[in-house]
């Protein structure tokens, strides 16, 4: 299955990902080539992942590098719309002890402003 991804600017520039599809080993380098760019000085990432079925150890190691590339830079990333399996992998693998993760997009919001006021 092939990836779709679509990144738009929302309120006090925030960038949005809705991703789409299953982030595996064919996937994950454009996921990368996309999602890295956006790690700029006190960039604010949201990641929609509610359409995101699976996902492989080659899309865990996309988004620590987004979460390393964002954190040098002063910037904050949450993850949105987690399915129980995906949250599951995360925190077995201590992924969650990196990600802000909230339900949807309006609620990750609200985390990402709590942690920017923090």
């Amino acid at each position: 299955m092939a990836i779709e991804i679509n990144i738009r600017t929302i309120e006090e520039n925030i960038t949005v990902v809705e991703l789409t599809g299953d982030i595996d080993a064919s996937t994950a380098p454009k996921v990368s080539e996309e999602i890295l760019p956006l790690a700029t000085p006190g960039c604010k990432i949201l990641i929609n992942m509610s359409n995101v079925p699976y996902m492989s150890s080659a899309g865990l190691r996309t988004l620590l590098s987004l979460y390393r590339q964002t954190t040098t830079k002063e910037g904050k990333v949450v993850l949105v719309g987690l399915s129980e399996e995906l949250q599951d992998t995360m925190s077995v693998t201590g992924f969650l002890d990196f990600f802000a993760t909230a339900e949807n997009v309006e609620s990750g919001m609200a985390t990402l402003n709590s942690i920017i006021d923090n």
